[in-house]
C-alpha cells in the first residue's frame, strides 16, 4: 500500500485537522496547514501559503476549493502566476480561460498577450517571450493550449515555472495530464491546477435551470430530461441547444417536451442505440426508420454498422461486469462511458431486456 507522507509546519487553534493526513508533526488542538511539502510517490497535494487552507489535490472537495480560489482570484484580482485547467469538459475549460485572459490582459493589447497551441510549440520561443517585460503593462500573459507537455516530459517549461518572473503569467489549457509529470508538479507549487471533468446530472439540471432563468424562461421536467438525452453530458452543446429553444420560445416562457423534440438534434450515438432497442424489441420497421435516418445524414454504412458492433460490445461489457458485481463508477471508469448514459441507457436497457437476452 503507498502511504502519503507530509511534512507539516501548522499554526495552532486553527479550524483545519489532520483528517487522514499521517504527519511528523501532530497539535492536541484542530490547526491549519500553511506549508505542505510532500515526499516523492506520495498523492498530489498542493498548497499555496497564502491560501490558508488545506487541498487535496484529486478530492472533489479539493478541486471546487481550487476553483474558488481562481474565482476568488479574478475578483480581487490578485493572481498567481501560474495556472492549469485541465480535463474532459472543455466548456468548463474555455469559460475559465476566458476568463482568466480578460482580467489578466486587455482585449486589445497584442503586446503582451501571445497564443501558443498544439503539439508543435517552438520551447525556446516559449522561454525566450516569458523572460521579457512586459510593455508598458503590469503582466505579460502567455496561453498554452493543448501541448501535451502535461503528459510527455518536459523539464525545461518545468524550470521555467518555478523561476517565472513576477511580471509572466502562464496558463496552461490541456485535455489530458499526467499527475506524476514535472511541470504538473511544478505548476501545483507555484499556482493552481484545476481539473474540470465531466458533470453529473443533478449539476446539468441546475445549470441548465440557470441559464434559462436568466432569461425568465421556465422549462418542464420532462423537457428537461429529454433534453439531456439528446444532447448527452458535453456542456457546449446543452448551451447550443438552450440557446435554440429560448430564441424558439422567445415571446414565451415555457419550454415543453414538444419544443425539445421539434428543435434539439439527437446525437448519432443516441439513433444507433434506440437502433440496438428496437432490434432487441424485434421492431423491424423502427429499426429500418432509424437505419434510413443516418443515411439521410450521410453517415457511411460501414461506419453505422460499427457502430452497432460497438454498442453490442458494450452492452456486454457491462452485463459481465454488472453480473460480477462491480459498482457503477467501476463500470464507468473501465468502458469509458459517460456514469450518466450508463446508467440512462446501459443498465436500464437490461432492466427492461434482462441480463440473459444477449
Amino acid at each position: 500500500m503507498d502511504v502519503s507522507i507530509y511534512e507539516v509546519e501548522a499554526e495552532e487553534n486553527q479550524v483545519i485537522s489532520f483528517k487522514n493526513i499521517p504527519c511528523v508533526r501532530l497539535a492536541m488542538s484542530l490547526i491549519e496547514v500553511v506549508v505542505c511539502r510532500q515526499t516523492e510517490k506520495a498523492y498530489a497535494m498542493f498548497i499555496k501559503n497564502r491560501c490558508g487552507i488545506s487541498i487535496e489535490n484529486g478530492t472533489k472537495k479539493g478541486q471546487e476549493l481550487i476553483l474558488k480560489r481562481i474565482i476568488q482570484d479574478i475578483k480581487s484580482e490578485q493572481f498567481s502566476n501560474v495556472y492549469l485547467l485541465y480535463g474532459e469538459e472543455a466548456y468548463l475549460r474555455k469559460q475559465y480561460r476566458d476568463k482568466l485572459k480578460s482580467v489578466l490582459v486587455a482585449a486589445d493589447d497584442s503586446m503582451n498577450f501571445t497564443a501558443f497551441a498544439g503539439k508543435d510549440i517552438n520551447v525556446n520561443e516559449v522561454i525566450d517571450l516569458a523572460g521579457t517585460l512586459p510593455f508598458f503593462a503590469e503582466r505579460r500573459v502567455i496561453l498554452v493550449e493543448n501541448s501535451g507537455w502535461l503528459k510527455s516530459a518536459n523539464d525545461r517549461v518545468a524550470e521555467l515555472v518555478k523561476d517565472l518572473p513576477d511580471t509572466t503569467f502562464l496558463i496552461f489549457v490541456e485535455e489530458e495530464v499526467d499527475k506524476r509529470n514535472k511541470l504538473f508538479k511544478a505548476i501545483g507549487a507555484k499556482g493552481y491546477a484545476a481539473s474540470f471533468e465531466v458533470q453529473d446530472e443533478a449539476t446539468l439540471k441546475k445549470w441548465i435551470m440557470g441559464l434559462l432563468k436568466k432569461e425568465n424562461k421556465l422549462i418542464t421536467a420532462d423537457a428537461l430530461n429529454l433534453l439531456l438525452d439528446r444532447t448527452g453530458t458535453d456542456m457546449e452543446q446543452i448551451a447550443k441547444e438552450v440557446e435554440k429553444l429560448i430564441c424558439y420560445k422567445y415571446y414565451e416562457e415555457g419550454i415543453t417536451q414538444k419544443d425539445v423534440e421539434e428543435l434539439c438534434t439527437v446525437r448519432i450515438q443516441n439513433k444507433i442505440f434506440d437502433m440496438v432497442e428496437a432490434v432487441a424489441d424485434k421492431k423491424q420497421k423502427q429499426a429500418l426508420d432509424l437505419y434510413y435516418d443516418l443515411l439521410a445524414l450521410k453517415e457511411a454504412p460501414m461506419k453505422i454498422l460499427a457502430l452497432i458492433a460497438r454498442q453490442f460490445n458494450l452492452l456486454l461489457q457491462v452485463r459481465e461486469m454488472k453480473t460480477k458485481g462491480y459498482d457503477e463508477a467501476t463500470i464507468a471508469q473501465k468502458t469509458g462511458l459517460n456514469p450518466y448514459f450508463l446508467k440512462k441507457k446501459y443498465l436500464s436497457f437490461f432492466y427492461i431486456y434482462g441480463y440473459n437476452m444477449m
